[in-house]
């Protein structure tokens, strides 16, 4: 090839890229033009729309100061009117005042002036009354003490005799209201709830198959005999009585130890001091248990819940505890029963009452601090183990060692009376129930004007005698309340004690 070719070439090349240059040159400049008169056409529109947003901003926050002002404007008015009413109302307040002060000093100078008139009045009137007085003594020959003393005392007698009599009235009138509702609930209570008890004995009676068991239980020399009782703690008496056994001891858990153990071991056959001491150790286990479960049973029995496990033992022990005669645990379910439904009839705790009722005796089976009274044991025993205040008062006041609280203490108190005053409940000892009739009698005796007393119906009346010419009839009713309170503070006796005073007069003429 040819160098002018070649350069024509190159020209022809440099010629063409210049040209084509160019014509890129001139389409930018146009499309940036064209661009840039877009730009500038938005943005006049951007600034017409900001505009319009700024003008209407405004136009509404003007709008939301004016009604800010109005209402503020408003609020002011208001209160402007309330203040020129209050203002008002001061005012006539004021005036009303002023008014009803100025009638005040006209009443206060009209109230000087009557009791500068009333002083007169009185001072003339006890001028007067002493000048009456004056001539009173000298007419009567008394002075105006000595006559106010023997008014005064003349009127002491009559205004105790009317006192007494009026006593006597509304005490009659309280009885005849009261215990009609009384009587209803008690009766209704003592038939919801019939026991039947068969009394405890200080002897137990184990029979046996034949008389040559006898001397087995006897032993050589009496050394199985002696070894039973050592280990039981009960006298055994092996006399002529034909295939009998008498089992003696106060404690009834003790004689029913005996009597297991002599059953077990008759039953078997092999009756020797070691195995006897086996047996009762057996037999004594074998007891608590029982009396645990009678514990449960019993609260199950009444759906009492939450008892502490050494109270539910207690409860258990008392099957094996009598009282006069009377098994305990009977009595203290009998008297469960009676509270649950006095209770019940009074709108009361059915609950609390019939634990309390349930508890109330637990002290006569506690361990240890038996110089205690039975009532006060039991109270510390129920607040040991977390029991309720009124329990624990009902417990402690079921005798009146304590003071009562709630009112399930008196009924504690009475369902107790109930189950253990009734005909036939106990079995009292007869030197202390003569010992008891002999204090009433005495206690009566020891007032003035006692001719003779009498006490009868098993000791539940006292009927006392007086002089006509020593004891009025009014003196008569304060006498019989007197004795009712002395014997009530002095003496512990089962129920209640009717006490009836007796005024006689006679009067004795003969004819010759």
């Amino acid at each position: 090839m040819e160098p002018i070719t070649i350069i024509a070439g190159a020209a022809g090349l440099l010629v063409g890229a210049f040209i084509a240059g160019f014509v890129l040159r001139k389409n930018i400049e146009k499309k940036a033009k064209r661009i840039l008169k877009d730009a500038q056409e938005q943005g006049e529109l951007t600034k017409k729309e900001r505009l319009l947003q700024a003008k209407e901003k405004f136009l509404q926050l003007k709008a939301e100061h004016e009604k800010m002002v109005n209402e503020k404007n408003s609020s002011i008015a208001s209160a402007e009117n309330r203040l020129k009413q209050r203002e008002s109302s001061y005012s006539q307040r004021m005036e009303e005042m002023q008014r009803k002060q100025k009638e005040l000093t006209i009443i206060k100078e009209n109230m000087t002036n009557q009791l500068e008139i009333i002083s007169k009045k009185q001072a003339d009137l006890e001028k007067t009354h002493k000048m009456h007085v004056e001539q009173l003594e000298v007419i009567s020959g008394l002075s105006a003490k000595e006559a106010k003393e023997q008014l005064v005392e003349s009127l002491r007698g009559e205004a105790k005799t009317e006192a007494m009599s009026y006593i006597k009235d509304t005490i009659e009138e309280s009885k005849q209201t009261a215990s009609l509702e009384a009587k209803k609930i008690v009766i209704e209570t003592i038939q919801r709830t019939a026991s039947e008890y068969a009394i405890e004995n200080a002897v137990t009676v184990f029979n046996i198959e034949n008389d040559e068991m006898k001397g087995r239980i006897i032993g050589r020399e009496g050394r199985n005999i002696r070894a039973l009782e050592a280990a039981t703690g009960v006298e055994i008496i092996v006399d002529d009585t034909p295939e009998a056994i008498i089992l003696s001891c106060f404690d009834p858990l003790k004689r029913e130890t005996a009597r297991m153990a002599l059953h077990k071991l008759v039953a078997d056959g092999r009756i020797h001091p070691a195995r006897i001491e086996e047996v009762v150790a057996k037999v004594k286990k074998q007891l608590e248990v029982e009396i645990i479960e009678i514990g449960k049973q019993t609260t199950i029995d009444f759906g009492i819940h939450g008892l502490h496990h050494e109270l539910v033992r207690l409860i258990g022990k008392m099957k094996y505890r009598s009282s006069y005669g009377q098994n305990l645990l009977q009595h203290s379910r009998e008297v469960a029963n009676l509270c649950a439904t006095m209770a019940s009839e009074l709108g009361l705790n059915v609950k609390y009452a019939k634990r309390a009722g349930l508890l109330h005796d637990i002290g006569k089976v506690a361990e240890g601090e038996t110089e205690l009274p039975h009532a006060i044991s039991g109270m510390k025993l129920a607040e040991k183990f977390k029991e309720r205040p009124e329990i624990c008062n009902a417990i402690g006041a079921h005798h009146d060692e304590v003071e009562m609280d709630t009112m399930i203490s008196p009924i504690i108190q009475v369902c107790d009376a109930i189950s253990g005053a009734r005909p036939g409940a106990r079995r009292e000892v007869v030197e202390s129930y003569i010992k008891r009739l002999k204090d009433l009698e005495a206690i009566a005796l020891s007032y003035p004007g006692v001719v003779s007393t009498y006490a009868i119906q098993a000791g539940r009346e006292l009927r006392v005698l007086v002089g006509s010419d020593k004891v009025s009839d009014a003196e008569a009713t304060q006498l019989a309340y007197d004795l009712s309170q002395k014997i009530q503070s002095e003496m512990t006796y089962p129920g209640q004690i009717k006490i009836t005073v007796i005024r006689e007069t006679r009067a004795v003429a003969l004819a010759k």
